[in-house]
């Protein structure tokens, strides 16, 4: 019989913290385990992930260099990092066998804050965002000097919406939650 080990795995966000300093956190706190910058949402913004320990270690540490807030995040996984090598494998072979058709407009790929138009260039990406960092704050960034001035965010919620404004005050967006979003948005297009 095979046994199954599980890890204690973690991510949590430094509020307070430019990206510099989180990952001097995280690279403090790691202390022979994983805990690294995972997202970098917003100045002042910034999730790290890894090993538990070692991202609990994160948490006080940035109390103490002064993070306004340091919380432990629900998270079923430490998405981000080097520890989801497996998915980012399984993403790998399962990417494999799907034909990507080069996209109409350029793709900023969140791993990169870069476009992105060739489908195997793409395929990479789409693999190394599963272990790379988030990079939001510079994809917004990048996007806004490209002269895009409205982000329109398709989802639940309105997270990314609410992080471009603090990005870059004049970028306008605009959170489609369903069809009556819809409605409004080709009214202002």
């Amino acid at each position: 019989m095979k046994r199954k080990l599980a890890l204690a795995l973690a991510m949590a966000a430094l509020l307070g913290l430019d990206l510099p300093q989180a990952q001097e956190v995280a690279a403090e706190a790691a202390a022979g385990e994983v805990c690294a910058a995972a997202n970098d949402n917003a100045p002042g913004q910034v999730v790290v992930s890894g090993h538990a320990g070692a991202v609990a270690r994160a948490v006080e540490l940035a109390k103490a260099k002064g993070a306004k807030r340091a919380i432990m995040l629900a998270v079923s996984a430490p998405f981000h990092c080097v520890l989801m090598q497996p998915a980012a494998d399984v993403m790998a072979e399962a990417l494999a066998a799907v034909r990507i058709a080069p996209p109409t407009v350029p793709l900023v790929a969140n791993v990169t804050a870069r476009t992105a138009v060739d489908p195997d260039e793409i395929r990479r990406l789409l693999v190394a965002q599963v272990t790379g960092a988030v990079r939001w704050r510079e994809s917004v960034l990048f996007m806004q000097g490209a002269g895009v001035d409205t982000l329109v965010e398709l989802g639940a919620g309105k997270v990314l919406t609410g992080l471009a404004k603090r990005i870059h005050g004049d970028l306008a967006g605009l959170s489609i939650q369903g069809p009556k979003d819809v409605e409004e948005f080709i009214k202002r297009v």
